[in-house]
């Protein structure tokens, strides 16, 4: 299968530009989203992008009016997934959350419809039984930012057909991305497994007292050769989504991780990363 319409379900930051990146390269994308003024966020948010990709020279203002013509936005979920090939889901990193949305999506699209999830932790062997045709069904986890970052992971659960890993493959690639094939599935998938390890070491430095957080951004980036460190990372991925992933390890087993406190104590002030001008660093 070609992959060309697509429905990102989750407005948030990831969601947006998974779909606003397949629009820029030909497809057809709607984003969903429950909440009106996440859907009146999203236009403007693309509208301004859009606007920068014009003044900077990077895109004319008739491509620009194609990708318009190709992006929408919708507050109704069967709205939004008519006419899709693949469903991807983008929606908060909570498994309750995640396992509704994929039962209130079976419902609506055709059991030939694409279903693939971006979480970045959880396996979709875990909501395998929420759909008719989990065969459909896999991991296609985005790096964030989605419009900038080439690597993405598609994750075969023992339930995934090969010829829906074979057509997410290509969909990446003629997105712009560069994608890799697990094979089979384990939490984390590659990179984050990899990243896992680099931010738990860095978060019990800091926990026990022997360097600061711009310490350990330092010593990656110049000592280690990172694009950026690991706090800087979690600024940039949300402090919201970090936390969340931090509260379903708690849950599960009964362990905080080092500095599980203090991200906790960010959340509730509201300091989010960048996205909100706050985070471990102030953005202003």
């Amino acid at each position: 299968m070609e992959i060309k319409n697509i429905c990102a379900a989750g407005g948030g930051t990831m969601g947006r530009q998974i779909a606003l990146n397949a629009a820029i390269y030909g497809c057809n994308a709607t984003v969903y989203d429950i909440k009106p003024e996440v859907c009146e966020d999203i236009a403007r948010w693309e509208e301004q992008y859009l606007a920068q990709r014009i003044e900077k020279g990077r895109m004319t203002a008739e491509t620009v009016a194609g990708i318009k013509e190709r992006f929408s936005i919708k507050k109704d979920l069967t709205e939004a997934v008519a006419g899709a090939q693949c469903v991807i889901e983008a929606v908060p990193e909570i498994f309750e959350i995640k396992r509704d949305f994929f039962k209130q999506l079976d419902a609506i699209v055709g059991e030939d419809v694409i279903i693939a999830t971006n979480s970045s932790y959880m396996v979709s062997s875990l909501f395998a039984d929420c759909v008719k045709n989990p065969a459909r069904l896999a991991n296609m986890h985005f790096y964030h930012p989605a419009l900038v970052m080439k690597f993405v992971e598609v994750v075969q659960g023992p339930h995934t057909a090969s010829a829906t890993c074979e057509a997410l493959m290509e969909f990446c690639r003629r997105t712009g991305k560069t994608p890799i094939w697990m094979k089979k599935e384990i939490d984390g998938f590659a990179a984050n497994r990899i990243i896992r390890v680099i931010t738990a070491e860095a978060k019990w430095l800091v926990a026990n007292g022997y360097c600061s957080i711009e310490d350990i951004d330092l010593a990656c980036e110049n000592g280690l050769g990172h694009p950026m460190g690991p706090f800087r990372l979690m600024d940039l991925s949300g402090l919201d989504l970090v936390y969340d992933m931090m509260r379903a390890g708690y849950e599960k087993t009964g362990k905080k991780d080092d500095l599980h406190d203090m991200v906790e104590s960010l959340v509730k002030q509201g300091r989010l990363g960048r996205k909100t001008g706050h985070g471990f660093y102030d953005y202003e």
